[in-house]
């Protein structure tokens, strides 16, 4: 009797050491795919976490602390260097998301040079009318300062009234005696790369635009399909203006295909079709999508692959967190570290090199985020036998072997 309870104990212990063992794979495989990796250009919020007259590091929630170093840290003068603090949170772009020592490599001082273009973005977001002054010109038009940046109004954004008070053919007849005079503009587009502020003082004087996109945004339904313009250009996105109200097309939402800039593929006048995929009616903002009325090429890419498929896979990058491998068709897969191998791997440069051509194994697919979690661990794992028998059986055609 006591043998059998001892039996039955056992039995029941390794069913719970099995669920548990499930549970931890099913937990790393959503971290594997869930993991905020920095990302080269990008700035992240921080907390100074050392200082030192070489080096200072900042914690920006990557599981391990960015280094601002070097030239970077030259670059900083004094009275910036004495006004930072242990504990102080910051705003730091990142360089490099990981060198040759793990370590994240930031900037300061490009952070602070980004932080009045992230405010330009938000003007453009918001559809803010800037009151400015006019502080120059060229032969195409004004220019305008907008905080310590310097906006050009081209003479088709100037408006019609302030036109007509221009003379002559050489633009120092038609735009001298206007230096000096107060303007109200809107941003129409934005190039950080380009350091390129495009202002409209015509979009600013729409004086019943704010009564119009009420009723637009009353008259519109979610779901449906649009023919806009597009009036705006942004780093983030585009705004397209449907019936009289601007909505904004995020960077994602442009295409399947990678955007860097929505330049790329649209411009200020452009005729679109778009899918309203969201309308916030308390901050009057309209989410649209011209993605959405596309076929997606990810999925149909992803129709030859299933969970628990083998794959042959190239290592095409190493973090802290796992490797990642480039499959059929261009598509990229994350192998988390504790999908690497049985034994305890600290980093994947332990077992993988970049370049590596090595047979994995699908564990997850998210359609919707477009990751495929892999593994090299799993490629013998019994759980996956009676797969890759009925594939090999499959593949297996008797008359081939008969010859």
């Amino acid at each position: 009797m006591n043998n059998e309870n001892e039996a039955l104990s056992g039995s029941t212990n390794a069913q719970g050491d099995q669920a548990n063992n499930q549970s931890m794979e099913a937990l790393l495989a959503s971290e594997s795919l869930n993991i905020d990796l920095p990302q080269a250009g990008e700035i992240r919020k921080g907390t100074i976490a050392s200082i030192s007259p070489n080096q200072i590091l900042i914690s920006i929630g990557a599981k391990s602390e960015g280094v601002v170093a070097g030239r970077e840290l030259e670059q900083l003068t004094q009275e910036e260097r004495d006004a930072l603090k242990v504990g102080q949170e910051i705003d730091v772009f990142v360089i490099i998301p990981e060198d040759d020592n793990g370590n994240v490599v930031l900037s300061l001082k490009r952070a602070l040079e980004q932080m009045t273009w992230e405010n330009v973005e938000k003007m453009i977001a918001d559809e803010v009318v800037v009151d400015t002054k006019i502080i120059g010109f060229n032969k195409g038009g004004l220019i305008a300062a907008i905080g310590n940046l310097r906006g050009f109004i081209p003479s088709s954004q100037v408006s019609q009234a302030r036109r007509a008070q221009s003379s002559g053919d050489k633009p120092e007849q038609r735009w001298q005696k206007m230096v000096g005079q107060p303007i109200s503009v809107r941003i129409i587009e934005v190039d950080r790369e380009r350091r390129r502020l495009i202002l409209s003082e015509k979009a600013a004087n729409t004086e019943s635009r704010s009564s119009l996109k009420d009723r637009v945004i009353s008259e519109l339904e979610e779901g449906k399909t649009y023919t806009g313009r597009v009036t705006s250009l942004a780093d983030f996105g585009a705004f397209v203006n449907i019936n009289g109200a601007d909505g904004l097309v995020h960077l994602s939402e442009i295409s399947y295909e990678r955007v860097a800039h929505p330049k790329e593929v649209l411009e200020v006048g452009q005729e679109v079709q778009v899918k309203v995929i969201n309308i916030d009616q308390e901050k009057k903002r309209i989410g649209l999508s011209i993605r959405a009325l596309q076929d997606d090429p990810w999925k149909n890419r992803m129709e030859k692959f299933s969970v628990g498929q083998l794959v042959e896979g190239v290592i095409t990058r190493l973090t802290k967190f796992g490797a990642f491998a480039r499959l059929e068709g261009d598509i990229e897969g994350l192998i988390h570290i504790s999908e690497l191998s049985e034994n305890r791997v600290e980093h994947p440069k332990e077992v993988l090199h970049e370049g590596d051509v090595k047979t994995l194994r699908i564990i997850r697919i998210d359609t919707d985020q477009h990751r495929i979690g892999l593994s090299l661990r799993k490629v013998d794992s019994a759980a996956f036998a009676d797969k890759d028998f009925k594939l090999l059986t499959q593949d297996f055609n008797p008359q081939d072997d008969k010859e």
